[in-house]
């Protein structure tokens, strides 16, 4: 443990896992909803992320010098300074060009000891990070966002937490688990996860992506890693271009149902999950939520009942206002036009051009 003297603290908590009325009501199964979003960081990242930084610090020969170096213009980023915090370390983030001005300011409110903006993408950043920051700085030590071990492990934590959860309110297993597809992160640590349950073999797992981001769905079609040209989803938390070799290799063995919404259909999940449950999430979340509505999640996995269990892990997300899920509303409205007319889902009464919305 080198020179540290007390365990430090983890820099993740135990989310709730909540039955939703609503979306039970719109899916036709039970939907419970693993509540990421209330992680310290305002995403699951604060798992792997807590994770690898929190080994890091058990296992460095000196652990009082580390520096945290971490490159991403979101929500990683963002877990990587709030789990610094948390283990009284500093961390530096380096953000690309594009990173917007919201989530700058929220990296830097949450104590970040330095962001630097710096690239036209986020390998270019990355590519300043390691050649110009972290080469000269003895404890630094790099934060990957997504493709390491340690950070899989900690994502796992998470199924652990669902079983647990689900005895204690009375049920035994999940029949499905869903999940939003950037790098391969989070879905490594579910699958990985599900392989330390007794029902984790029974439990299907349907990895969603958005158009213009769909890179494990691609591999799928394909059989072998595909690097897209860009992103081009609103998802941008989504936006990996070429998703991580152990999430592919996983999501095979564990025949993994992977399927791709459009931007209207996440963004949709946004704004009817903030009018049925009182959050608001990014569009990489919405499209977990989304697939609930209209008959979406009966469509890929018809073999649900109306008893099935299925875990939405609400992935979160920081780069979100209400001002956001206004314009998405403005501009994707019209998929409410195709929306069920179902009475007893709040969202359904309040959809902006919807068979009970105006227009």
């Amino acid at each position: 443990m080198g020179s540290l003297t007390t365990p430090p603290p983890k820099p993740w908590i135990e989310t709730p896992l909540v039955e939703s009325s609503a979306l039970s009501k719109a899916a036709g199964c039970r939907i419970f909803l693993k509540l990421e979003n209330l992680q310290p960081s305002g995403a699951f990242k604060s798992r792997g992320i807590g994770a690898i930084m929190l080994h890091t610090l058990l296992h460095h020969p000196t652990p009082e010098l580390v520096h945290f170096y971490c490159s991403s213009g979101g929500n990683a980023g963002l877990a990587c300074v709030t789990a610094a915090r948390s283990l009284d370390r500093q961390a530096t983030v380096v953000v690309p060009l594009s990173t917007k001005p919201l989530m700058i300011t929220k990296i830097k409110n949450a104590g970040a000891h330095q962001v630097i903006q710096m690239g036209e993408s986020w390998k270019e950043a990355d590519t300043y990070l390691r050649e110009k920051l972290l080469k000269y700085d003895e404890g630094g030590v790099y934060v990957p966002p997504f493709d390491h071990p340690e950070v899989w492990n900690g994502n796992s934590t998470l199924v652990e937490e669902v079983d647990k959860q689900l005895r204690e309110q009375g049920g035994d297993a999940a029949d499905a688990m869903v999940c939003s597809v950037g790098g391969g992160g989070l879905l490594c640590g579910l699958l990985l996860g599900l392989e330390k349950q007794s029902w984790g073999s029974g439990c299907k797992v349907l990895a969603l992506e958005t158009e213009g981001a769909e890179s494990l769905n691609k591999a799928f079609a394909s059989g072998h890693l595909v690097t897209l040209p860009g992103i081009t989803s609103i998802a941008t938390s989504l936006g990996a271009t070429r998703v991580a070799e152990k999430a592919l290799e996983l999501a095979l063995k564990h025949h993994v149902k992977s399927a791709v919404l459009s931007d209207a259909e996440a963004a949709m999940g946004c704004w009817r999950f903030a009018d049925d449950e009182r959050m608001i999430v990014e569009a990489a979340c919405g499209v977990n939520v989304a697939v609930c509505y209209d008959g979406r999640l009966k469509k890929l996995l018809p073999e649900l009942r109306a008893t099935s269990k299925v875990v939405i892990v609400v992935c979160g997300g920081s780069n979100v206002t209400l001002e956001t899920l206004m314009a998405y509303r403005k501009e994707y409205g019209w998929i409410e036009k195709m929306a069920t007319d179902d009475q007893e889902v709040p969202s359904t009464l309040t959809a902006p051009n919807g068979v009970n919305g105006s227009s």
